[in-house]
């Protein structure tokens, strides 16, 4: 049986890979898609949706929602064109821009919530502003989802946006603080596992040439030059958000320990949106009754996810090379 899952995030291109991954994957089943400001404004995040559900003819039962538009610390977000483009497609221009004038719906998140109960895992692979306000107006309905998984973070490793903080706890650490607060049963995956996901261009090409998705080339090039830019000795591009998805239904891909975790929220502060974790064991039992102990991924199988991925992807078993 597949496990139905609720989406967060800003479909940038590494949101995109994912959804793409997610509607492949059988073992997956996307119900819902709630698309929030991060990487691109919102409104680009929902015409990305729209033209992704178009292009691979996915169900118009799957609810495509408006989230956030702003972070809870009330800036004007930044977005990051060199990173995922103008539009959060690369090189693409998706046929049909929204016109602005949706606004967000967080009681039809509520209405999934309710209509899944327990069946339903959320994964939050963006900022986490519209995921903190379902914690805000609806912690009963929160409370009977089955668990969270969050594409956040990083521990002991360099963050992406400054020297320790990771973009999506970065972008609204107030935001962070609440979901980590307030979410049971919750599963950080965080840069230390992600930056691992490395699609090479080898892989990109062979999925290109023998898959559905074409679209992941020129999605995956562009991101692969951003990262090549930055770091010439890369191999490919980080698939981020698609790991993140994997880790719901292929636990054993992963090393997990579990630690309670602070999220530093003063916004002038060098630390902004740093994850902190404490080690010291004597600490963990002493306080293991007053905080969240999550689930932190700290390793990851590549071989695993490197047979996953192109499988899915490719609709083969053998015949590639990484």
């Amino acid at each position: 049986m597949s496990q139905k899952m609720l989406v967060f995030g800003d479909i940038g291109i590494d949101d995109t890979a994912a959804l793409i991954y997610g509607h492949f994957d059988d073992a997956i089943d996307i119900v819902g898609i709630v698309a929030n400001y991060g990487n691109i404004p919102r409104e680009k995040a929902l015409a990305n949706i729209h033209y992704i559900r178009d292009l691979f003819d996915i169900s118009p039962s799957v609810k495509v929602i408006a989230g956030a538009e702003i972070p809870m610390t009330g800036e004007n977000p930044q977005f990051f064109p060199e990173i995922h483009g103008e539009y959060g497609l690369g090189p693409i221009i998706p046929p049909h821009a929204e016109d602005g004038s949706v606004k967000e719906n967080f009681l039809e998140v509520a209405e999934i919530i309710k209509q899944y109960g327990d069946e339903l895992i959320i994964v939050n692979i963006g900022r986490l502003t519209s995921l903190a306000t379902m914690f805000i107006l609806y912690q009963t309905e929160m409370s009977n989802v089955k668990g969270y998984y969050i594409m956040g973070g990083a521990f002991w490793t360099p963050g992406n946006v400054t020297a320790v903080a990771e973009a999506n706890f970065y972008g609204d650490p107030l935001a962070a603080h609440i979901v980590l607060k307030y979410a049971h049963n919750t599963t950080i995956v965080p840069l230390n596992v992600t930056r691992k996901a490395i699609a090479t261009p080898q892989m990109v090409n062979y999925i290109n040439q023998a898959g559905k998705a074409k679209i992941l080339k020129p999605l995956l090039d562009y991101y692969y030059a951003f990262y090549k830019q930055r770091n010439p000795a890369i191999s490919g591009s980080p698939l981020h958000d698609v790991v993140t998805l994997m880790a719901v239904v292929y636990e054993n891909m992963f090393v997990f320990e579990r630690f309670p975790i602070q999220i530093d929220q003063k916004l002038d502060s060098l630390a902004r949106g740093q994850s902190i974790i404490d080690i010291r064991q004597s600490n963990n039992r002493i306080r293991s009754n007053q905080e969240n102990h999550h689930r932190i991924a700290f390793d990851l199988d590549y071989q695993q996810f490197y047979t996953r991925f192109m499988s899915i992807m490719t609709g083969q078993q053998t015949g590639w090379m990484a």
